[in-house]
This record gives structure tokens, C-alpha cells and sequence, in this order.
């Protein structure tokens, strides 16, 4: 057994499981495992920790570490801290669960949404003048750049919305739907 090995197994199981989990839950999201679970070693630290620490604790090599490192302060999730005392670069993750899901969104709006909906408007103007573009390709290129618009403005939107507001949203789901007369699916 490593002395990395050693430090991730002296963890109180709890942590552990969220650290293992949420890489895990990384991949699924498109993220690297190393890159989600240093994410989740620094939000569930409760003092700042330095890359050498983090390579440590989790078995990851400290190269991985500080592109890893890089990568999530460019979403903003994570700041490089000063410890006094200390020489070596500590770093801190945003605790704020919704001021992270923020964080998170804009960076993937900004990488996927806008990208996509600058892509789906030059294929539009591209199929008018294409008479090998049939009206039903067209129609499903509206129809995806509509949807993909209209959730642009939906989310610029609710970044206006204070957190409070959003959660009494979230938590009223349930009777939004009942009040709709939908049923949950």
C-alpha cells in the first residue's frame, strides 16, 4: 500500500465517498475524474490546501494537480490563496452551492451555448440559399435555434434572480406542477 493510498483510506468515510463520487459524477458531466475530485477535496477542506497536499491525498501527480488546478480556477470555482507564513501557492474552493452552480453555468454557457447558438444561426442563413436544404431541415434548424435561444434568455434571466428567490422556485416545484394541472412524470 502507498503512502497515497494510505492518506485517501484515512479519510473519514463520508469524505471519502463524496471525493470518489463527485469524479465520478465529473465524467458524467464531461469533466475529468482528477479535475472533479480535486474540486471536491478542496469545497469539503475546510482550510486551504497546496498542490503538493492535494497530490498526496488524492494519488494524483502533481503535474495533473496544477493543470487540474489551472482548469478550475479558469470556471472561477477555485482561487489561489496567500497563507501567511507559507511560501508554497494554496488554493480554496467556492462554498456557496449556488454561487458555484453559477460559476459552473457561465463557463459552460459560454463554451457550449454560445458557440452553438452562433453555429445553428450560420446554418440557417446557409440553408436559405441552399435549395438542397429541404423545408423540414430548415424547419428543424429553427426549431433547435428557438430552443437554444430561448434557454439563453431563460438563463440570463435567472442570474438576475436573487439566490433566495431561486430557491423558494426550486422548493415550490411540486406545486407549480399541481397548480398547472400537470402531473410529475
Amino acid at each position: 500500500m502507498t503512502e497515497t493510498t494510505k492518506t485517501i483510506e484515512i479519510m473519514p468515510e463520508a469524505v471519502r465517498r463524496f471525493i470518489l463520487h463527485w469524479g465520478d459524477m465529473g465524467q458524467q458531466w464531461g469533466v475529468n475524474r482528477s479535475i472533479a475530485q480535486i474540486h471536491a477535496l478542496l469545497y469539503i477542506s475546510e482550510r486551504p490546501l497546496p498542490a503538493d497536499v492535494i497530490s498526496d491525498s488524492l494519488g494524483i501527480a502533481r503535474s495533473n494537480v496544477s493543470n487540474s488546478l489551472k482548469e478550475l480556477m479558469s470556471y472561477k470555482i477555485v482561487q489561489r490563496v496567500p497563507v501567511a507564513g507559507e511560501r508554497r501557492d494554496h488554493f480554496t474552493a467556492e462554498t456557496d452551492v449556488w454561487e458555484l452552480a453559477r460559476r459552473i453555468a457561465a463557463v459552460r454557457k459560454a463554451r457550449e451555448i454560445d458557440p452553438a447558438l452562433e453555429t445553428l444561426a450560420h446554418c440557417l442563413s446557409d440553408a436559405d440559399g441552399d435549395m438542397q436544404v429541404t423545408d423540414e431541415q430548415r424547419r428543424r434548424l429553427r426549431e433547435m435555434h428557438a430552443f437554444t435561444a430561448d434557454m439563453d434568455r431563460w438563463y440570463t434571466q435567472m442570474q438576475a434572480v436573487p439566490v433566495r428567490t431561486l430557491t423558494r422556485l426550486v422548493r415550490l416545484g411540486d406545486r407549480i406542477v399541481a397548480l398547472l394541472g400537470l402531473t410529475a412524470r
